[in-house]
């Protein structure tokens, strides 16, 4: 789909690279056993159409370039953008400008897929100055999934408290997404760390998204007694949006990789307290009682390998939910039915090839569309600009 396209790259300061600091270690903290429930009758496939609409072409342009694999960003009250490199920086954009001095730096395990993930700041901010952030790092001879939370002082971070410690890693399928919802919790999607027996284990947090007060206690409402378990039966989610208007949860999700029947298959779902989303009983169109279907996937020879999700509110793309997909190499703009929250009307790839792997999309302050490249991670084709964050505009 051909788009005009409008790039400005502006001059952007180099990266140090101070010590990495490690937090202090706790016990782990796990769900209560629960066994999950396995019928065999079906319930009814979802099968969106596809049927892209084209809204007006936006502008485009680099608002920071020679970034390191980029996974997450937000934005302070103040206007600055915080974001993560998966190398274990987290670094900050002032006034438009790249800050040579990363605001941290973290000592993780940045093996493949694994690192410093998720990053978000606090709803309070500008009050109570914390950030909260999910990474892989070394303990004891085997890397663990860890979230914590972070507070500046004198424009710099530091460790203030681990909220979920020792939850399983790998180097691959550590979910690894941070929100705050709008009920005022901590959301944590966690990845099933390989180990596919995980997602449907309710003693285990993998394969799990995860909710919890701020404080790093359990919610009194979490549908499980004594459990941070929100939601289960997840491969690797890392997409998390709620629909404006509505506050209703969307979660994106890697589905299986590899070729043949077993491919691709990622998932867009609509996430319920407590409910069953299938990894690994089903995927795809595939159907049981008491697990939940996908709103849409991506059928079983192409794959979005979905990360960051978000709702455009502005622009010629309001209303719509949009998902960065890495092998896909597309933002993709998908369409919800007004009248069933469980249906999409459409789904249209933009940006097609044209700036490789889209890690993470956010609607920042000032209405524009954010988005992160992956591409320095060996996995793409990492240009003269290495990794950037784009600028989106409409006219």
């Amino acid at each position: 789909m051909k788009r005009v396209m409008i790039f400005f790259a502006l001059m952007l300061s180099a990266c140090a690279t101070p010590t990495p600091m490690r937090a202090p270690t706790r016990a782990p903290t796990i769900a209560p056993t629960i066994a999950p429930t396995r019928v065999d009758t079906p319930l009814p496939t979802i099968q969106p159409t596809n049927q892209p609409t084209l809204p007006s072409s936006p502008n485009v342009e680099i608002f920071a370039k020679g970034l390191d694999t980029p996974w997450a960003i937000d934005f302070a009250p103040d206007g600055r953008a915080f974001f993560t490199e998966r190398l274990g920086a987290i670094r900050v954009i002032k006034d438009g400008k790249l800050q040579a001095e990363p605001w941290m730096k973290i000592a993780v395990s940045e093996v493949s897929e694994a690192g410093l993930l998720g990053l978000v700041l606090d709803p309070q901010f500008a009050r109570n100055r914390f950030v909260y952030v999910a990474y892989t790092t070394r303990e004891g001879g085997r890397i663990v999934n860890r979230l914590v939370r972070l507070r500046e002082e004198n424009d710099k971070g530091a460790f203030d408290k681990i909220l979920i410690d020792n939850v399983s890693a790998a180097n691959n399928h550590d979910g690894g997404r941070v929100k705050f919802g709008p009920d005022g919790k901590v959301y944590w999607t966690m990845g099933d760390a390989q180990n596919t027996s995980l997602a449907q284990d309710l003693g285990s947090l993998n394969g799990k998204i995860l909710r919890l007060n701020s404080d790093g206690t359990i919610p009194n409402d979490n549908p499980f007694p004594n459990s941070y378990v929100y939601s289960y039966g997840h491969r690797n989610p890392q997409g998390l949006a709620w629909q404006p208007g509505t506050n209703r949860l969307y979660a994106a999700e890697h589905g299986p990789s590899g070729g043949g029947a077993s491919c691709c298959r990622d998932e867009l779902n609509l996430i319920e307290p407590g409910k069953n989303y299938g990894w690994s009983l089903i995927t795809g169109d595939q159907t049981r009682e008491g697990l939940v279907a996908p709103v849409i996937h991506s059928g079983n020879d192409y794959t979005w390998a979905p990360s960051g999700i978000a709702f455009a509110t502005r622009g010629a793309w309001a209303g719509s939910l949009l998902i960065t997909g890495l092998r896909g190499e597309a933002l993709y703009r998908v369409s919800l039915d007004k009248n069933d929250p469980r249906k999409a009307t459409s789904i249209e790839r933009l940006f097609e090839r044209k700036y490789g792997r889209l890690r993470d999309v956010i609607e920042g302050p000032d209405g524009a569309l954010y988005i992160l490249t992956s591409n320095a991670d060996g996995r793409g084709n990492v240009g003269a600009d290495g990794d950037v964050i784009l600028r989106v505009v409409f006219k």
